[in-house]
């Protein structure tokens, strides 16, 4: 695909109108109508723009390519399993969340021995000014959370749409606290 494809498809993918990318990019409606036609395109300031508001690289908006970096980052403690999409539900079963990635992390607090060690962050679109993020699970420990991970990122790579964690510890609020709960 070319960039008046891509740009179209990730504009309705993402649930962002004409107007919206209009407005971040400072041009009329008219005129991202125009580049999704592919009759124009932007000059290279708002291409770099568009691909940074996107959070995409320019050669995925240009030719529909990830580059190397972008299919497979790591970074400090976190883990991030390769771009692409998958549908999760979170631990407590109140959340479905359309994941473009996943991120694991120690918890923020010293955890006792009955208290999960980690926790799986989901992490989506939600809007065109940023990503929501919402908590998918509590791991027990660094083994558990890994191969979760690693499972959703065969599931990903393999185009399977939806994933039930099966590493998450089931866990129960304890006076401000979370604790594992063993029954």
């Amino acid at each position: 695909m070319g960039f008046a494809e891509n740009l179209k498809s990730i504009r309705k993918e993402r649930h962002i109108s004409q107007e919206e990318v209009a407005e971040i990019m400072g041009v009329s409606r008219q005129a991202v109508s125009k580049w999704e036609q592919g009759s124009v395109y932007p000059e290279m300031e708002k291409l770099l723009l568009l691909a940074k508001e996107l959070n995409l690289s320019l050669d995925y908006l240009m030719l529909g390519e990830k580059s190397s970096n972008e299919n497979n980052k790591t970074i400090s403690n976190n883990i991030i399993v390769p771009t692409g999409k998958i549908t999760i539900k979170s631990y407590d079963g109140k959340a479905i969340v359309n994941c473009y990635k996943v991120l694991a992390s120690p918890v923020m607090y010293k955890a006792k021995n009955d208290e999960p060690k980690y926790w799986l962050i989901g992490v989506n679109n939600g809007a065109f000014w940023g990503e929501k993020s919402i908590l998918l699970g509590w791991y027990a420990d660094e083994e558990k959370i890994k191969k979760e991970i690693d499972e959703i990122a065969e599931a990903i790579n393999n185009g399977v749409q939806a994933y039930e964690l099966k590493y998450a510890v089931k866990v129960k609020n304890k006076m401000l606290r979370v604790k594992i709960d063993e029954e």
